[in-house]
């Protein structure tokens, strides 16, 4: 079981949103906050990333193969300086071209004749509502360099990235979709795993034996009537150690993350099939339908039936 690809899959809500940006300098773009968490990747040149609503912004340099991570969709400027002021582009900037479709700054002012600047833009849809532990305890902004033998994971695939958008071939159109979806495991990977030892938090529960066999038990049946005593079996450890250890680092009591657990796979299935109600709740532990809606409905605050209309509605 890959805990990290599968609490990844049941925050998503769609499938990621992108755009190529090449900017000539002088060039700003602003980023409006968006429901979900934002990504961006410096293919070629370099940038100023410029937090907009923090009450002491500091930019940061981003330089080629830099990727960067915003958990909140927070507000953002994006610009060859920290001084260049930003835009909103215009409706007839953009270019719906394959594999993904693109926006060029900078290069109709007679002064955008500066160095180029190319990036990959995107929003992955999230649930931030109920967001997983492992996404509640990510800083609000990730910024991950490649140069110099960094992440060579994620590196590989900035570069594979880059060059199916700077030669689009035959197939490209489905291979670039399926790099960007990738690039969120790349992303939390390398930030996961440059977390020191002592780390609390999910980096340190994922490198945890005793927490990593709770949270397989959990992951691989969420139907099982798990108790902290028989998750305490098998991770090895007393019942008051497992559960001080669980708490300590996931950030949660086992039975708090495995109702959680169970809601969100529940709100998985109610977004993404058409199974009854009744089947929904066998798969998530629960023995009838009403204990099911109950439990649901004390998470999310609505019935399960009606927030299958909802989402499908939205």
């Amino acid at each position: 079981m890959d805990l990290l690809a599968e609490a990844l899959e049941s925050m998503r809500t769609g499938r990621p949103t992108s755009i190529r940006t090449d900017g000539h300098a002088p060039w700003g773009l602003e980023l409006p906050p968006t429901a979900g968490a934002g990504f961006h990747v410096v293919l070629h040149g370099s940038c100023w990333l410029v937090p907009v609503d923090a009450a002491h912004p500091t930019p940061a340099l981003l330089e080629s193969g830099d990727v960067v991570f915003l958990r909140s969709g927070s507000r953002f400027v994006l610009a060859d300086h920290p001084d260049t002021p930003a835009q909103v582009p215009r409706p007839e900037q953009y270019t719906k071209a394959p594999p993904i479709g693109s926006v060029v700054l900078g290069a109709a002012q007679p002064d955008g004749r500066g160095p180029r600047t190319s990036l990959l833009c995107g929003n992955y849809h999230l649930d931030l509502a109920r967001p997983h532990p492992l996404l509640r305890q990510l800083p609000e902004v990730i910024h991950l360099p490649t140069r110099h033998g960094r992440h060579s994971g994620l590196a590989a695939a900035v570069r594979l990235l880059g060059a199916e958008l700077d030669h689009p071939r035959i197939g490209s159109q489905g291979i670039v979709p399926a790099l960007i979806d990738s690039l969120l495991l790349y992303i939390l990977r390398a930030w996961l795993e440059e977390q020191p030892a002592a780390a609390h938090g999910w980096s340190a529960a994922l490198r945890d034996s005793a927490v990593v066999a709770a949270l397989t038990a959990i992951h691989d049946v969420p139907s099982a009537a798990w108790t902290v005593e028989s998750l305490a079996v098998r991770s090895g450890l007393s019942r008051a150690a497992f559960a001080k250890r669980f708490a300590t680092l996931v950030g949660e009591p086992p039975m708090a993350y495995l109702t959680r657990w169970r809601m969100t796979l529940a709100a998985k299935l109610l977004r993404d099939s058409d199974i009854p109600l009744t089947t929904v709740a066998a798969q998530t532990g629960y023995s009838t339908e009403f204990a099911f809606a109950k439990a649901f409905k004390r998470e999310y605050g609505i019935a399960p039936g009606h927030y299958r209309r909802q989402v499908r509605a939205a």
